[in-house]
């Protein structure tokens, strides 16, 4: 993707079904559950560099006894920062109390049993000693980005069982609506994001339910050292999922803990938000993407699962293990850039998904070449496009063994076969590939402020000379075009350097025309280079009266309940077809400024060849405009009237305003 967005966070969780000595015992590691969301969380660091934050909770633990804890960082290396501390903890605590129990065993004569082999004393003294572990790995989307901003978030009392952690890969669209219904109840709502909004409907129905349970038991005259242990046993968390959920709108998969030692990971109905997990009799986890389940677990495909859209998966304090239906399923519709671009390419089903997309574009290509391979150089930009590139390849290879099958035979059954045609048919037209653009990978664009990052761009890419002819088309295979800015303004001035006849900048994923509200930072309108496209378009052929009545029809559905609103913001692209809008993106997006007088085109994957390369269920909204949820239209309407009056921001920020 050349141009950077923000988009899904990343989480992991581990809950240990054994005592730490166990672990001690088999693996030589009391920490061996930390150990492992520090290496889930380093395989899905991709997704997300605004910060970090890990937490944890003991169980167990007696009254008095701190149970809950955790550390967040908003630095550009969290990740090392987080862990590192934690660790430098852990070094100090063992280096005072081995010195004290070294001096302790020289006086008594007796073995000097080491901290760091002590699985009840590292439990008992270290804030990361548990059972259960959150790791969380933010692109903010929303909110400030600063450490208070990071998860998981809390909720203290003390009471265990209305203690609260909370972390996740969420977007609400109907996040005001939500915080009114908390003022409605009577509540002070002060933080006015969707993850305060999370938060505080769980820890409301959590709080409601202790509350029951509690006046229950006392009633019975129960003695008070117990009321805790029974409410312990009786919460029945998949219930306050049930009721917390009843009204949110959105993607997400969210984890939680409890404060009595009960966790809780859920996926929303229409499966947006990834979540696999993986089950033994040692431990459980919970990630966002399969791979790094499989590679940090070293397990099976089969071993691994999906977690199922609208279910919560509950372990208990106890250890006892479910899965419930807490909501409706509606739909499968998981965000499509999984696929495309956000995770990890080793995962098998990516891997495979990633090269037939570039393969479903062969077609396309040929025709813009005239089927012109020997006179056509195939790179790719940037490197998440390279599996792509691969299938790209593969897909041009396939075509061109099919031609010179077909020529082989017609000259067999004509009876001439000739052996200097054969020569020249087999050598001739075949796909080249170069590599074209090199990343120096020291430096890091995305951390560039917006407005000098095109010229950090073109510094941290090189590009091969003496490779492409004059007479040459340059196709640079891309992951998505999002704003066209950084392909305007770095990518195509840096590859008119080689001067080719023609470069063809293709892309993997369709024109992105809808703003997303799910957990991209997609949201305004504006910035898509397809809707740059479609506006230009509307504006040279005079019909400026349909941007005018879009915006009136915007308005007019605003006013309708959420449920009943259409996306009219459709109407824009209704009047063009694909091919003439993405002419008009290879206008807009025309390296001016250079001496090169080259061509560029722009070829888009189709919507339906999408959906067959993501199989069995895409979600495409921000292509096809074809929402999974009610708010994703009101958002899509709400976007395009900001865009009307000139407002920037997120379009789901402000839905709910008065």
């Amino acid at each position: 993707m050349s141009d950077p967005i923000r988009h899904e966070c990343g989480i992991a969780a581990v809950r240990l079904l054994k005592p730490l000595a166990y672990y001690e015992h088999k693996y030589g590691n009391s920490l061996w559950g930390l150990d492992k969301l520090h290496a889930l969380m380093i395989k899905q660091r991709n997704r997300g560099q605004d910060g970090m934050g890990i937490g944890c909770c003991k169980l167990n633990m007696q009254p008095g006894q701190p149970y809950m804890f955790r550390m967040r960082s908003s630095k550009n290396d969290s990740l090392e920062e987080v862990f590192g501390e934690v660790m430098d903890d852990f070094k100090d605590i063992t280096r005072k109390v081995n010195k004290q129990r070294k001096q302790i065993a020289i006086e008594r004569d007796t073995e000097l049993v080491k901290f760091e082999h002590d699985p009840q004393a590292i439990k008992d003294r270290f804030e990361f000693g548990a059972e259960i572990y959150l790791g969380h790995l933010r692109y903010g989307t929303s909110g400030s980005f600063g450490k208070g901003s990071c998860h998981p978030y809390m909720r203290r009392s003390n009471w265990p069982t209305r203690s609260l952690m909370v972390m996740g890969n969420f977007n609400m669209t109907n996040t005001r609506e939500l915080n009114d219904v908390m003022r409605r109840r009577g509540q002070h709502p002060v933080v006015d994001t969707d993850t305060q909004t999370v938060l505080e409907e769980i820890g409301f129905h959590l709080d409601e339910s202790h509350t029951q349970l509690y006046h229950e038991l006392r009633d019975t005259n129960m003695d008070g050292l117990q009321i805790p242990v029974e409410i312990s046993k009786r919460l029945d968390v998949a219930q306050i999922i049930r009721e917390s959920a009843s009204i949110w709108d959105g993607g997400y998969a969210i984890a939680g803990a409890i404060g009595n030692g009960d966790l809780f990971v859920m996926r929303d109905p229409n499966s947006i938000r990834p979540c696999f997990y993986v089950a033994t009799d040692e431990f459980i986890a919970f990630a966002s993407e399969r791979a790094a389940l499989r590679t940090v677990f070293e397990m099976n495909e089969e071993d691994t699962h999906e977690l199922p859209a609208a279910h919560v998966a509950v372990v208990k304090s106890d250890g006892r293990f479910s899965m419930e239906q807490f909501a409706e399923i509606k739909t499968p519709t998981p965000c499509a850039f999984e696929s495309i671009y956000f995770s990890r390419g080793n995962g098998a089903t990516i891997y495979h998904q990633r090269k037939l997309l570039g393969e479903m574009l062969v077609p396309q290509l040929l025709d813009a070449v005239g089927n012109d391979l020997e006179n056509t150089v195939v790179s790719f930009v940037p490197n998440t496009a390279e599996t792509a590139f691969y299938g790209f390849m593969d897909g041009l290879r396939k075509q061109r063994r099919v031609e010179v099958k077909q020529s082989l035979m017609e000259m067999w059954n004509s009876g001439h076969l000739d052996e200097s045609r054969i020569d020249d048919l087999i050598l001739r037209n075949w796909p080249r590939s170069e590599k074209i653009a090199h990343k120096d990978i020291k430096s890091r664009t995305f951390i560039a402020p917006e407005q000098g990052r095109d010229q950090l761009v073109s510094s941290v890419y090189d590009i091969t000379y003496e490779v492409v002819k004059s007479t040459d088309n340059l196709v640079i295979m891309d992951d998505s075009i999002v704003r066209g800015t950084t392909l305007k303004q770095s990518v195509l001035r840096i590859l008119a350097r080689t001067n080719p006849k023609r470069i063809i900048v293709v892309s993997t994923a369709p024109q992105i025309r809808y703003p997303d509200c799910y957990g991209i930072d997609m949201s305004e309108l504006g910035k898509f280079i397809a809707f740059q496209g479609a506006i230009g378009l509307l504006k040279d052929r005079n019909r400026r009266d349909l941007i005018e009545q879009t915006y009136e029809n915007c308005l007019i559905e605003l006013n309708k309940p959420m449920v009943e609103q259409r996306n009219v913001v459709m109407d824009i692209y209704a009047p063009f077809t694909d091919e003439e809008i993405s002419a008009k993106i290879a206008e807009l997006v025309y390296p001016q400024g250079t001496s090169w007088k080259g061509e560029v085109h722009v070829i888009y994957q189709t919507i339906e060849n999408l959906r067959c390369a993501i199989k069995p269920y895409c979600g495409d909204w921000y292509f096809s405009g074809e929402y999974p949820t009610p708010g994703g239209c009101a958002v899509a309407n709400e976007a395009f009237v900001r865009y009307h009056k000139g407002k920037t921001g997120r379009a789901y920020d402000t839905l709910f305003e008065p």
